[in-house]
């Protein structure tokens, strides 16, 4: 039964012992402010305990020396009374010197006044029963023995004192006696406490200043920090690099004094900038100032896919500022190089335009089939063939055209998808037979030309697909003879206004009316920017407008 309750215990002991480091997890501060409060007390703590103990010390040290010196200058005081030395020479017959004695005592509030004679023998004590015995303390000798007046500390029948000690000399300077004047330790170390009671107040009044202090500084910390805890803050800061590094987009940020805060390993790629050099704290004017971040610090204005050049290589740009309590803090950019997205927007526009094509192709043989199988069904054996083979002959004679005409897959692609989309819209479009786009330099990207003849060809179709069925014509022609490439579309439509000619190709301008988004042209004057080419609007001769492109082959 024993053996079996001292292992309970041992069981139990052991869990306690284990649950020790729980108990201390849960005692350690899990707030700043708590943090701040703590490491306030504990200096406060440190604080009193040194404040304490010098205070202490030099108020016991100056006590100390101030008791000494009124116990040796009110000796030196009681020598110098005739009466005293007389009685004390007579042998002190009628008790004078316990009498005169106990009355300095009284007055002075010392703990003793003992006179005795060159034998160290009492005239007076406080205890009138040890008159007449041998002073105790054995002190006396510098003053007995030379004439000396002192301080000293020692151990007496009231106790241990403090002493002020002095000769008493006759009228022959010779010594004939002695003065003790003392202060009980006891009663100094109360003095010592009461003196003290002031400072303790001081230090319990600083004391719990810096408390309330630590208090309001954690407070206002705590909204600085957006009431974030130490350890939010720490995890915020690993993940922020991880994703900082993680990401293909370079992104880096500005402070409000336009000097760069963040720059993360991709920003470094992107704008050819050493990977290894630290950028922080440096103006972003002197590290990447073709960025415009500085613009956006001034503004407040965020810009979205604007393409900027950095060191030779050209990026597209997202810059928002970043705003707390309604003023601008800093700025944040993310950018990539073009040619990346340009790929993305390549290989995305080749799949719409092969699915568009698909979709309208799909629809054009549905009708076709719709047609056949009805002159099928009257009998009308002999259209329905010839409906087969016009249909036939026509297509792969415009796709035989194509191929021989422009030997680039990509740019044949658009004009075939464009072609489908006019049958679709029910919209004449013609391309003269003699055009030719066989030569188109390396240099000359295909994708670009593809934006161009694409947002053409789209502004074209729906210039005249209001217009009555007869009047729903597009033609286009092209030629790579000579120095340039050249094509010009024109359609039957109403035309540009007038008023429109000089800002037909700005975002966000339209010739088709309210409600339309005015991108198309918009691209085309970017992708021909690019290119070094130009664009020209005249009267076309169906009666609408006439988009003349040159692109330099050098």
């Amino acid at each position: 039964m024993t053996t079996t309750i001292r292992d309970d215990y041992d069981a139990r002991g052991g869990n306690y012992m284990r649950s020790w480091p729980h108990i201390i997890r849960r005692l350690r501060p899990a707030t700043i402010q708590a943090h701040l409060i703590h490491m306030v007390l504990a200096l406060v703590v440190i604080q009193i305990a040194v404040s304490w103990h010098v205070i202490s010390e030099l108020a016991e040290d100056m006590l100390h020396e101030q008791i000494g010196q009124t116990a040796l200058q009110t000796a030196k005081t009681i020598a110098q009374i005739p009466s005293i030395r007389e009685a004390l020479q007579a042998g002190d017959p009628f008790g004078e010197i316990q009498t005169l004695a106990e009355t300095i005592r009284a007055q002075t509030g010392a703990s003793f006044v003992v006179i005795g004679d060159h034998a160290e023998r009492r005239y007076s004590h406080p205890v009138p029963e040890r008159i007449g015995q041998t002073f105790v303390g054995g002190d006396t000798g510098p003053a007995l023995l030379e004439g000396k007046s002192y301080i000293s500390e020692a151990e007496g029948t009231l106790g241990r004192s403090l002493r002020g000690m002095t000769p008493i000399f006759d009228a022959e300077d010779a010594i004939i006696g002695f003065v003790s004047v003392g202060y009980l330790s006891e009663s100094i170390h109360q003095s010592i406490s009461a003196h003290l009671d002031k400072p303790l107040a001081y230090i319990i009044g600083m004391s719990v200043i810096g408390i309330f202090s630590a208090v309001v500084i954690a407070g206002r910390l705590k909204k600085l920090t957006l009431g974030l805890e130490p350890s939010e803050i720490t995890n915020l800061y690993l993940e922020r690099v991880a994703v900082l590094q993680t990401i293909r987009e370079g992104v880096i940020a500005i402070d409000h004094q336009a000097n760069i805060r963040v720059a993360n390993q991709a920003a470094r790629r992107y704008a050819g900038l050493s990977l290894d050099e630290r950028f922080s704290d440096k103006p972003v004017a002197s590290v990447i100032p073709e960025a415009g971040l500085e613009q956006v610090l001034l503004t407040g204005q965020s810009e979205f896919d604007q393409e900027r050049t950095v060191n030779g290589q050209e990026l597209i740009f997202n810059i928002v500022p970043v705003f707390q309590d309604q003023k601008i803090h800093g700025v944040v950019a993310s950018f990539r190089r073009k040619d990346e997205l340009d790929l993305l927007a390549a290989e995305l526009s080749r799949v719409q335009e092969y699915s568009e094509l698909l979709r309208v192709q799909t629809h054009e043989y549905s009708n076709k089939l719709h047609t056949i199988a009805g002159l099928i069904q009257i009998e009308a054996y002999r259209e329905a063939l010839d409906l087969v083979v016009t249909e036939s002959s026509g297509y792969e004679e415009f796709i035989r055209f194509l191929s021989e005409a422009i030997p680039h897959p990509v740019i044949a692609a658009i004009i075939l998808g464009k072609y489908n989309r006019a049958k679709e819209l029910r919209v004449n479009f013609s391309i003269d037979r003699d055009s030719t786009m066989s030569d188109v330099p390396k240099w000359v990207s295909q994708e670009k030309i593809v934006t161009i003849i694409g947002n053409l060809l789209d502004n074209a179709f729906e210039a005249v697909v209001h217009q009555p069925p007869a009047s729903r014509n597009v033609e286009m022609s092209f030629t790579d003879l000579g120095n340039d490439i050249v094509f010009e579309i024109e359609d039957a439509g109403l035309g540009v206004a007038v008023d429109q000619l000089d800002r037909i190709f700005e975002k966000g301008v339209s010739s088709k009316g309210q409600g339309r988004r005015g991108v198309g042209l918009y691209l085309v004057r970017q992708r021909l920017d690019e290119l070094g080419g130009q664009i020209m609007i005249t009267r076309s001769g169906l009666g609408g407008a006439l988009f003349t492109v040159v692109i330099p082959k050098e």
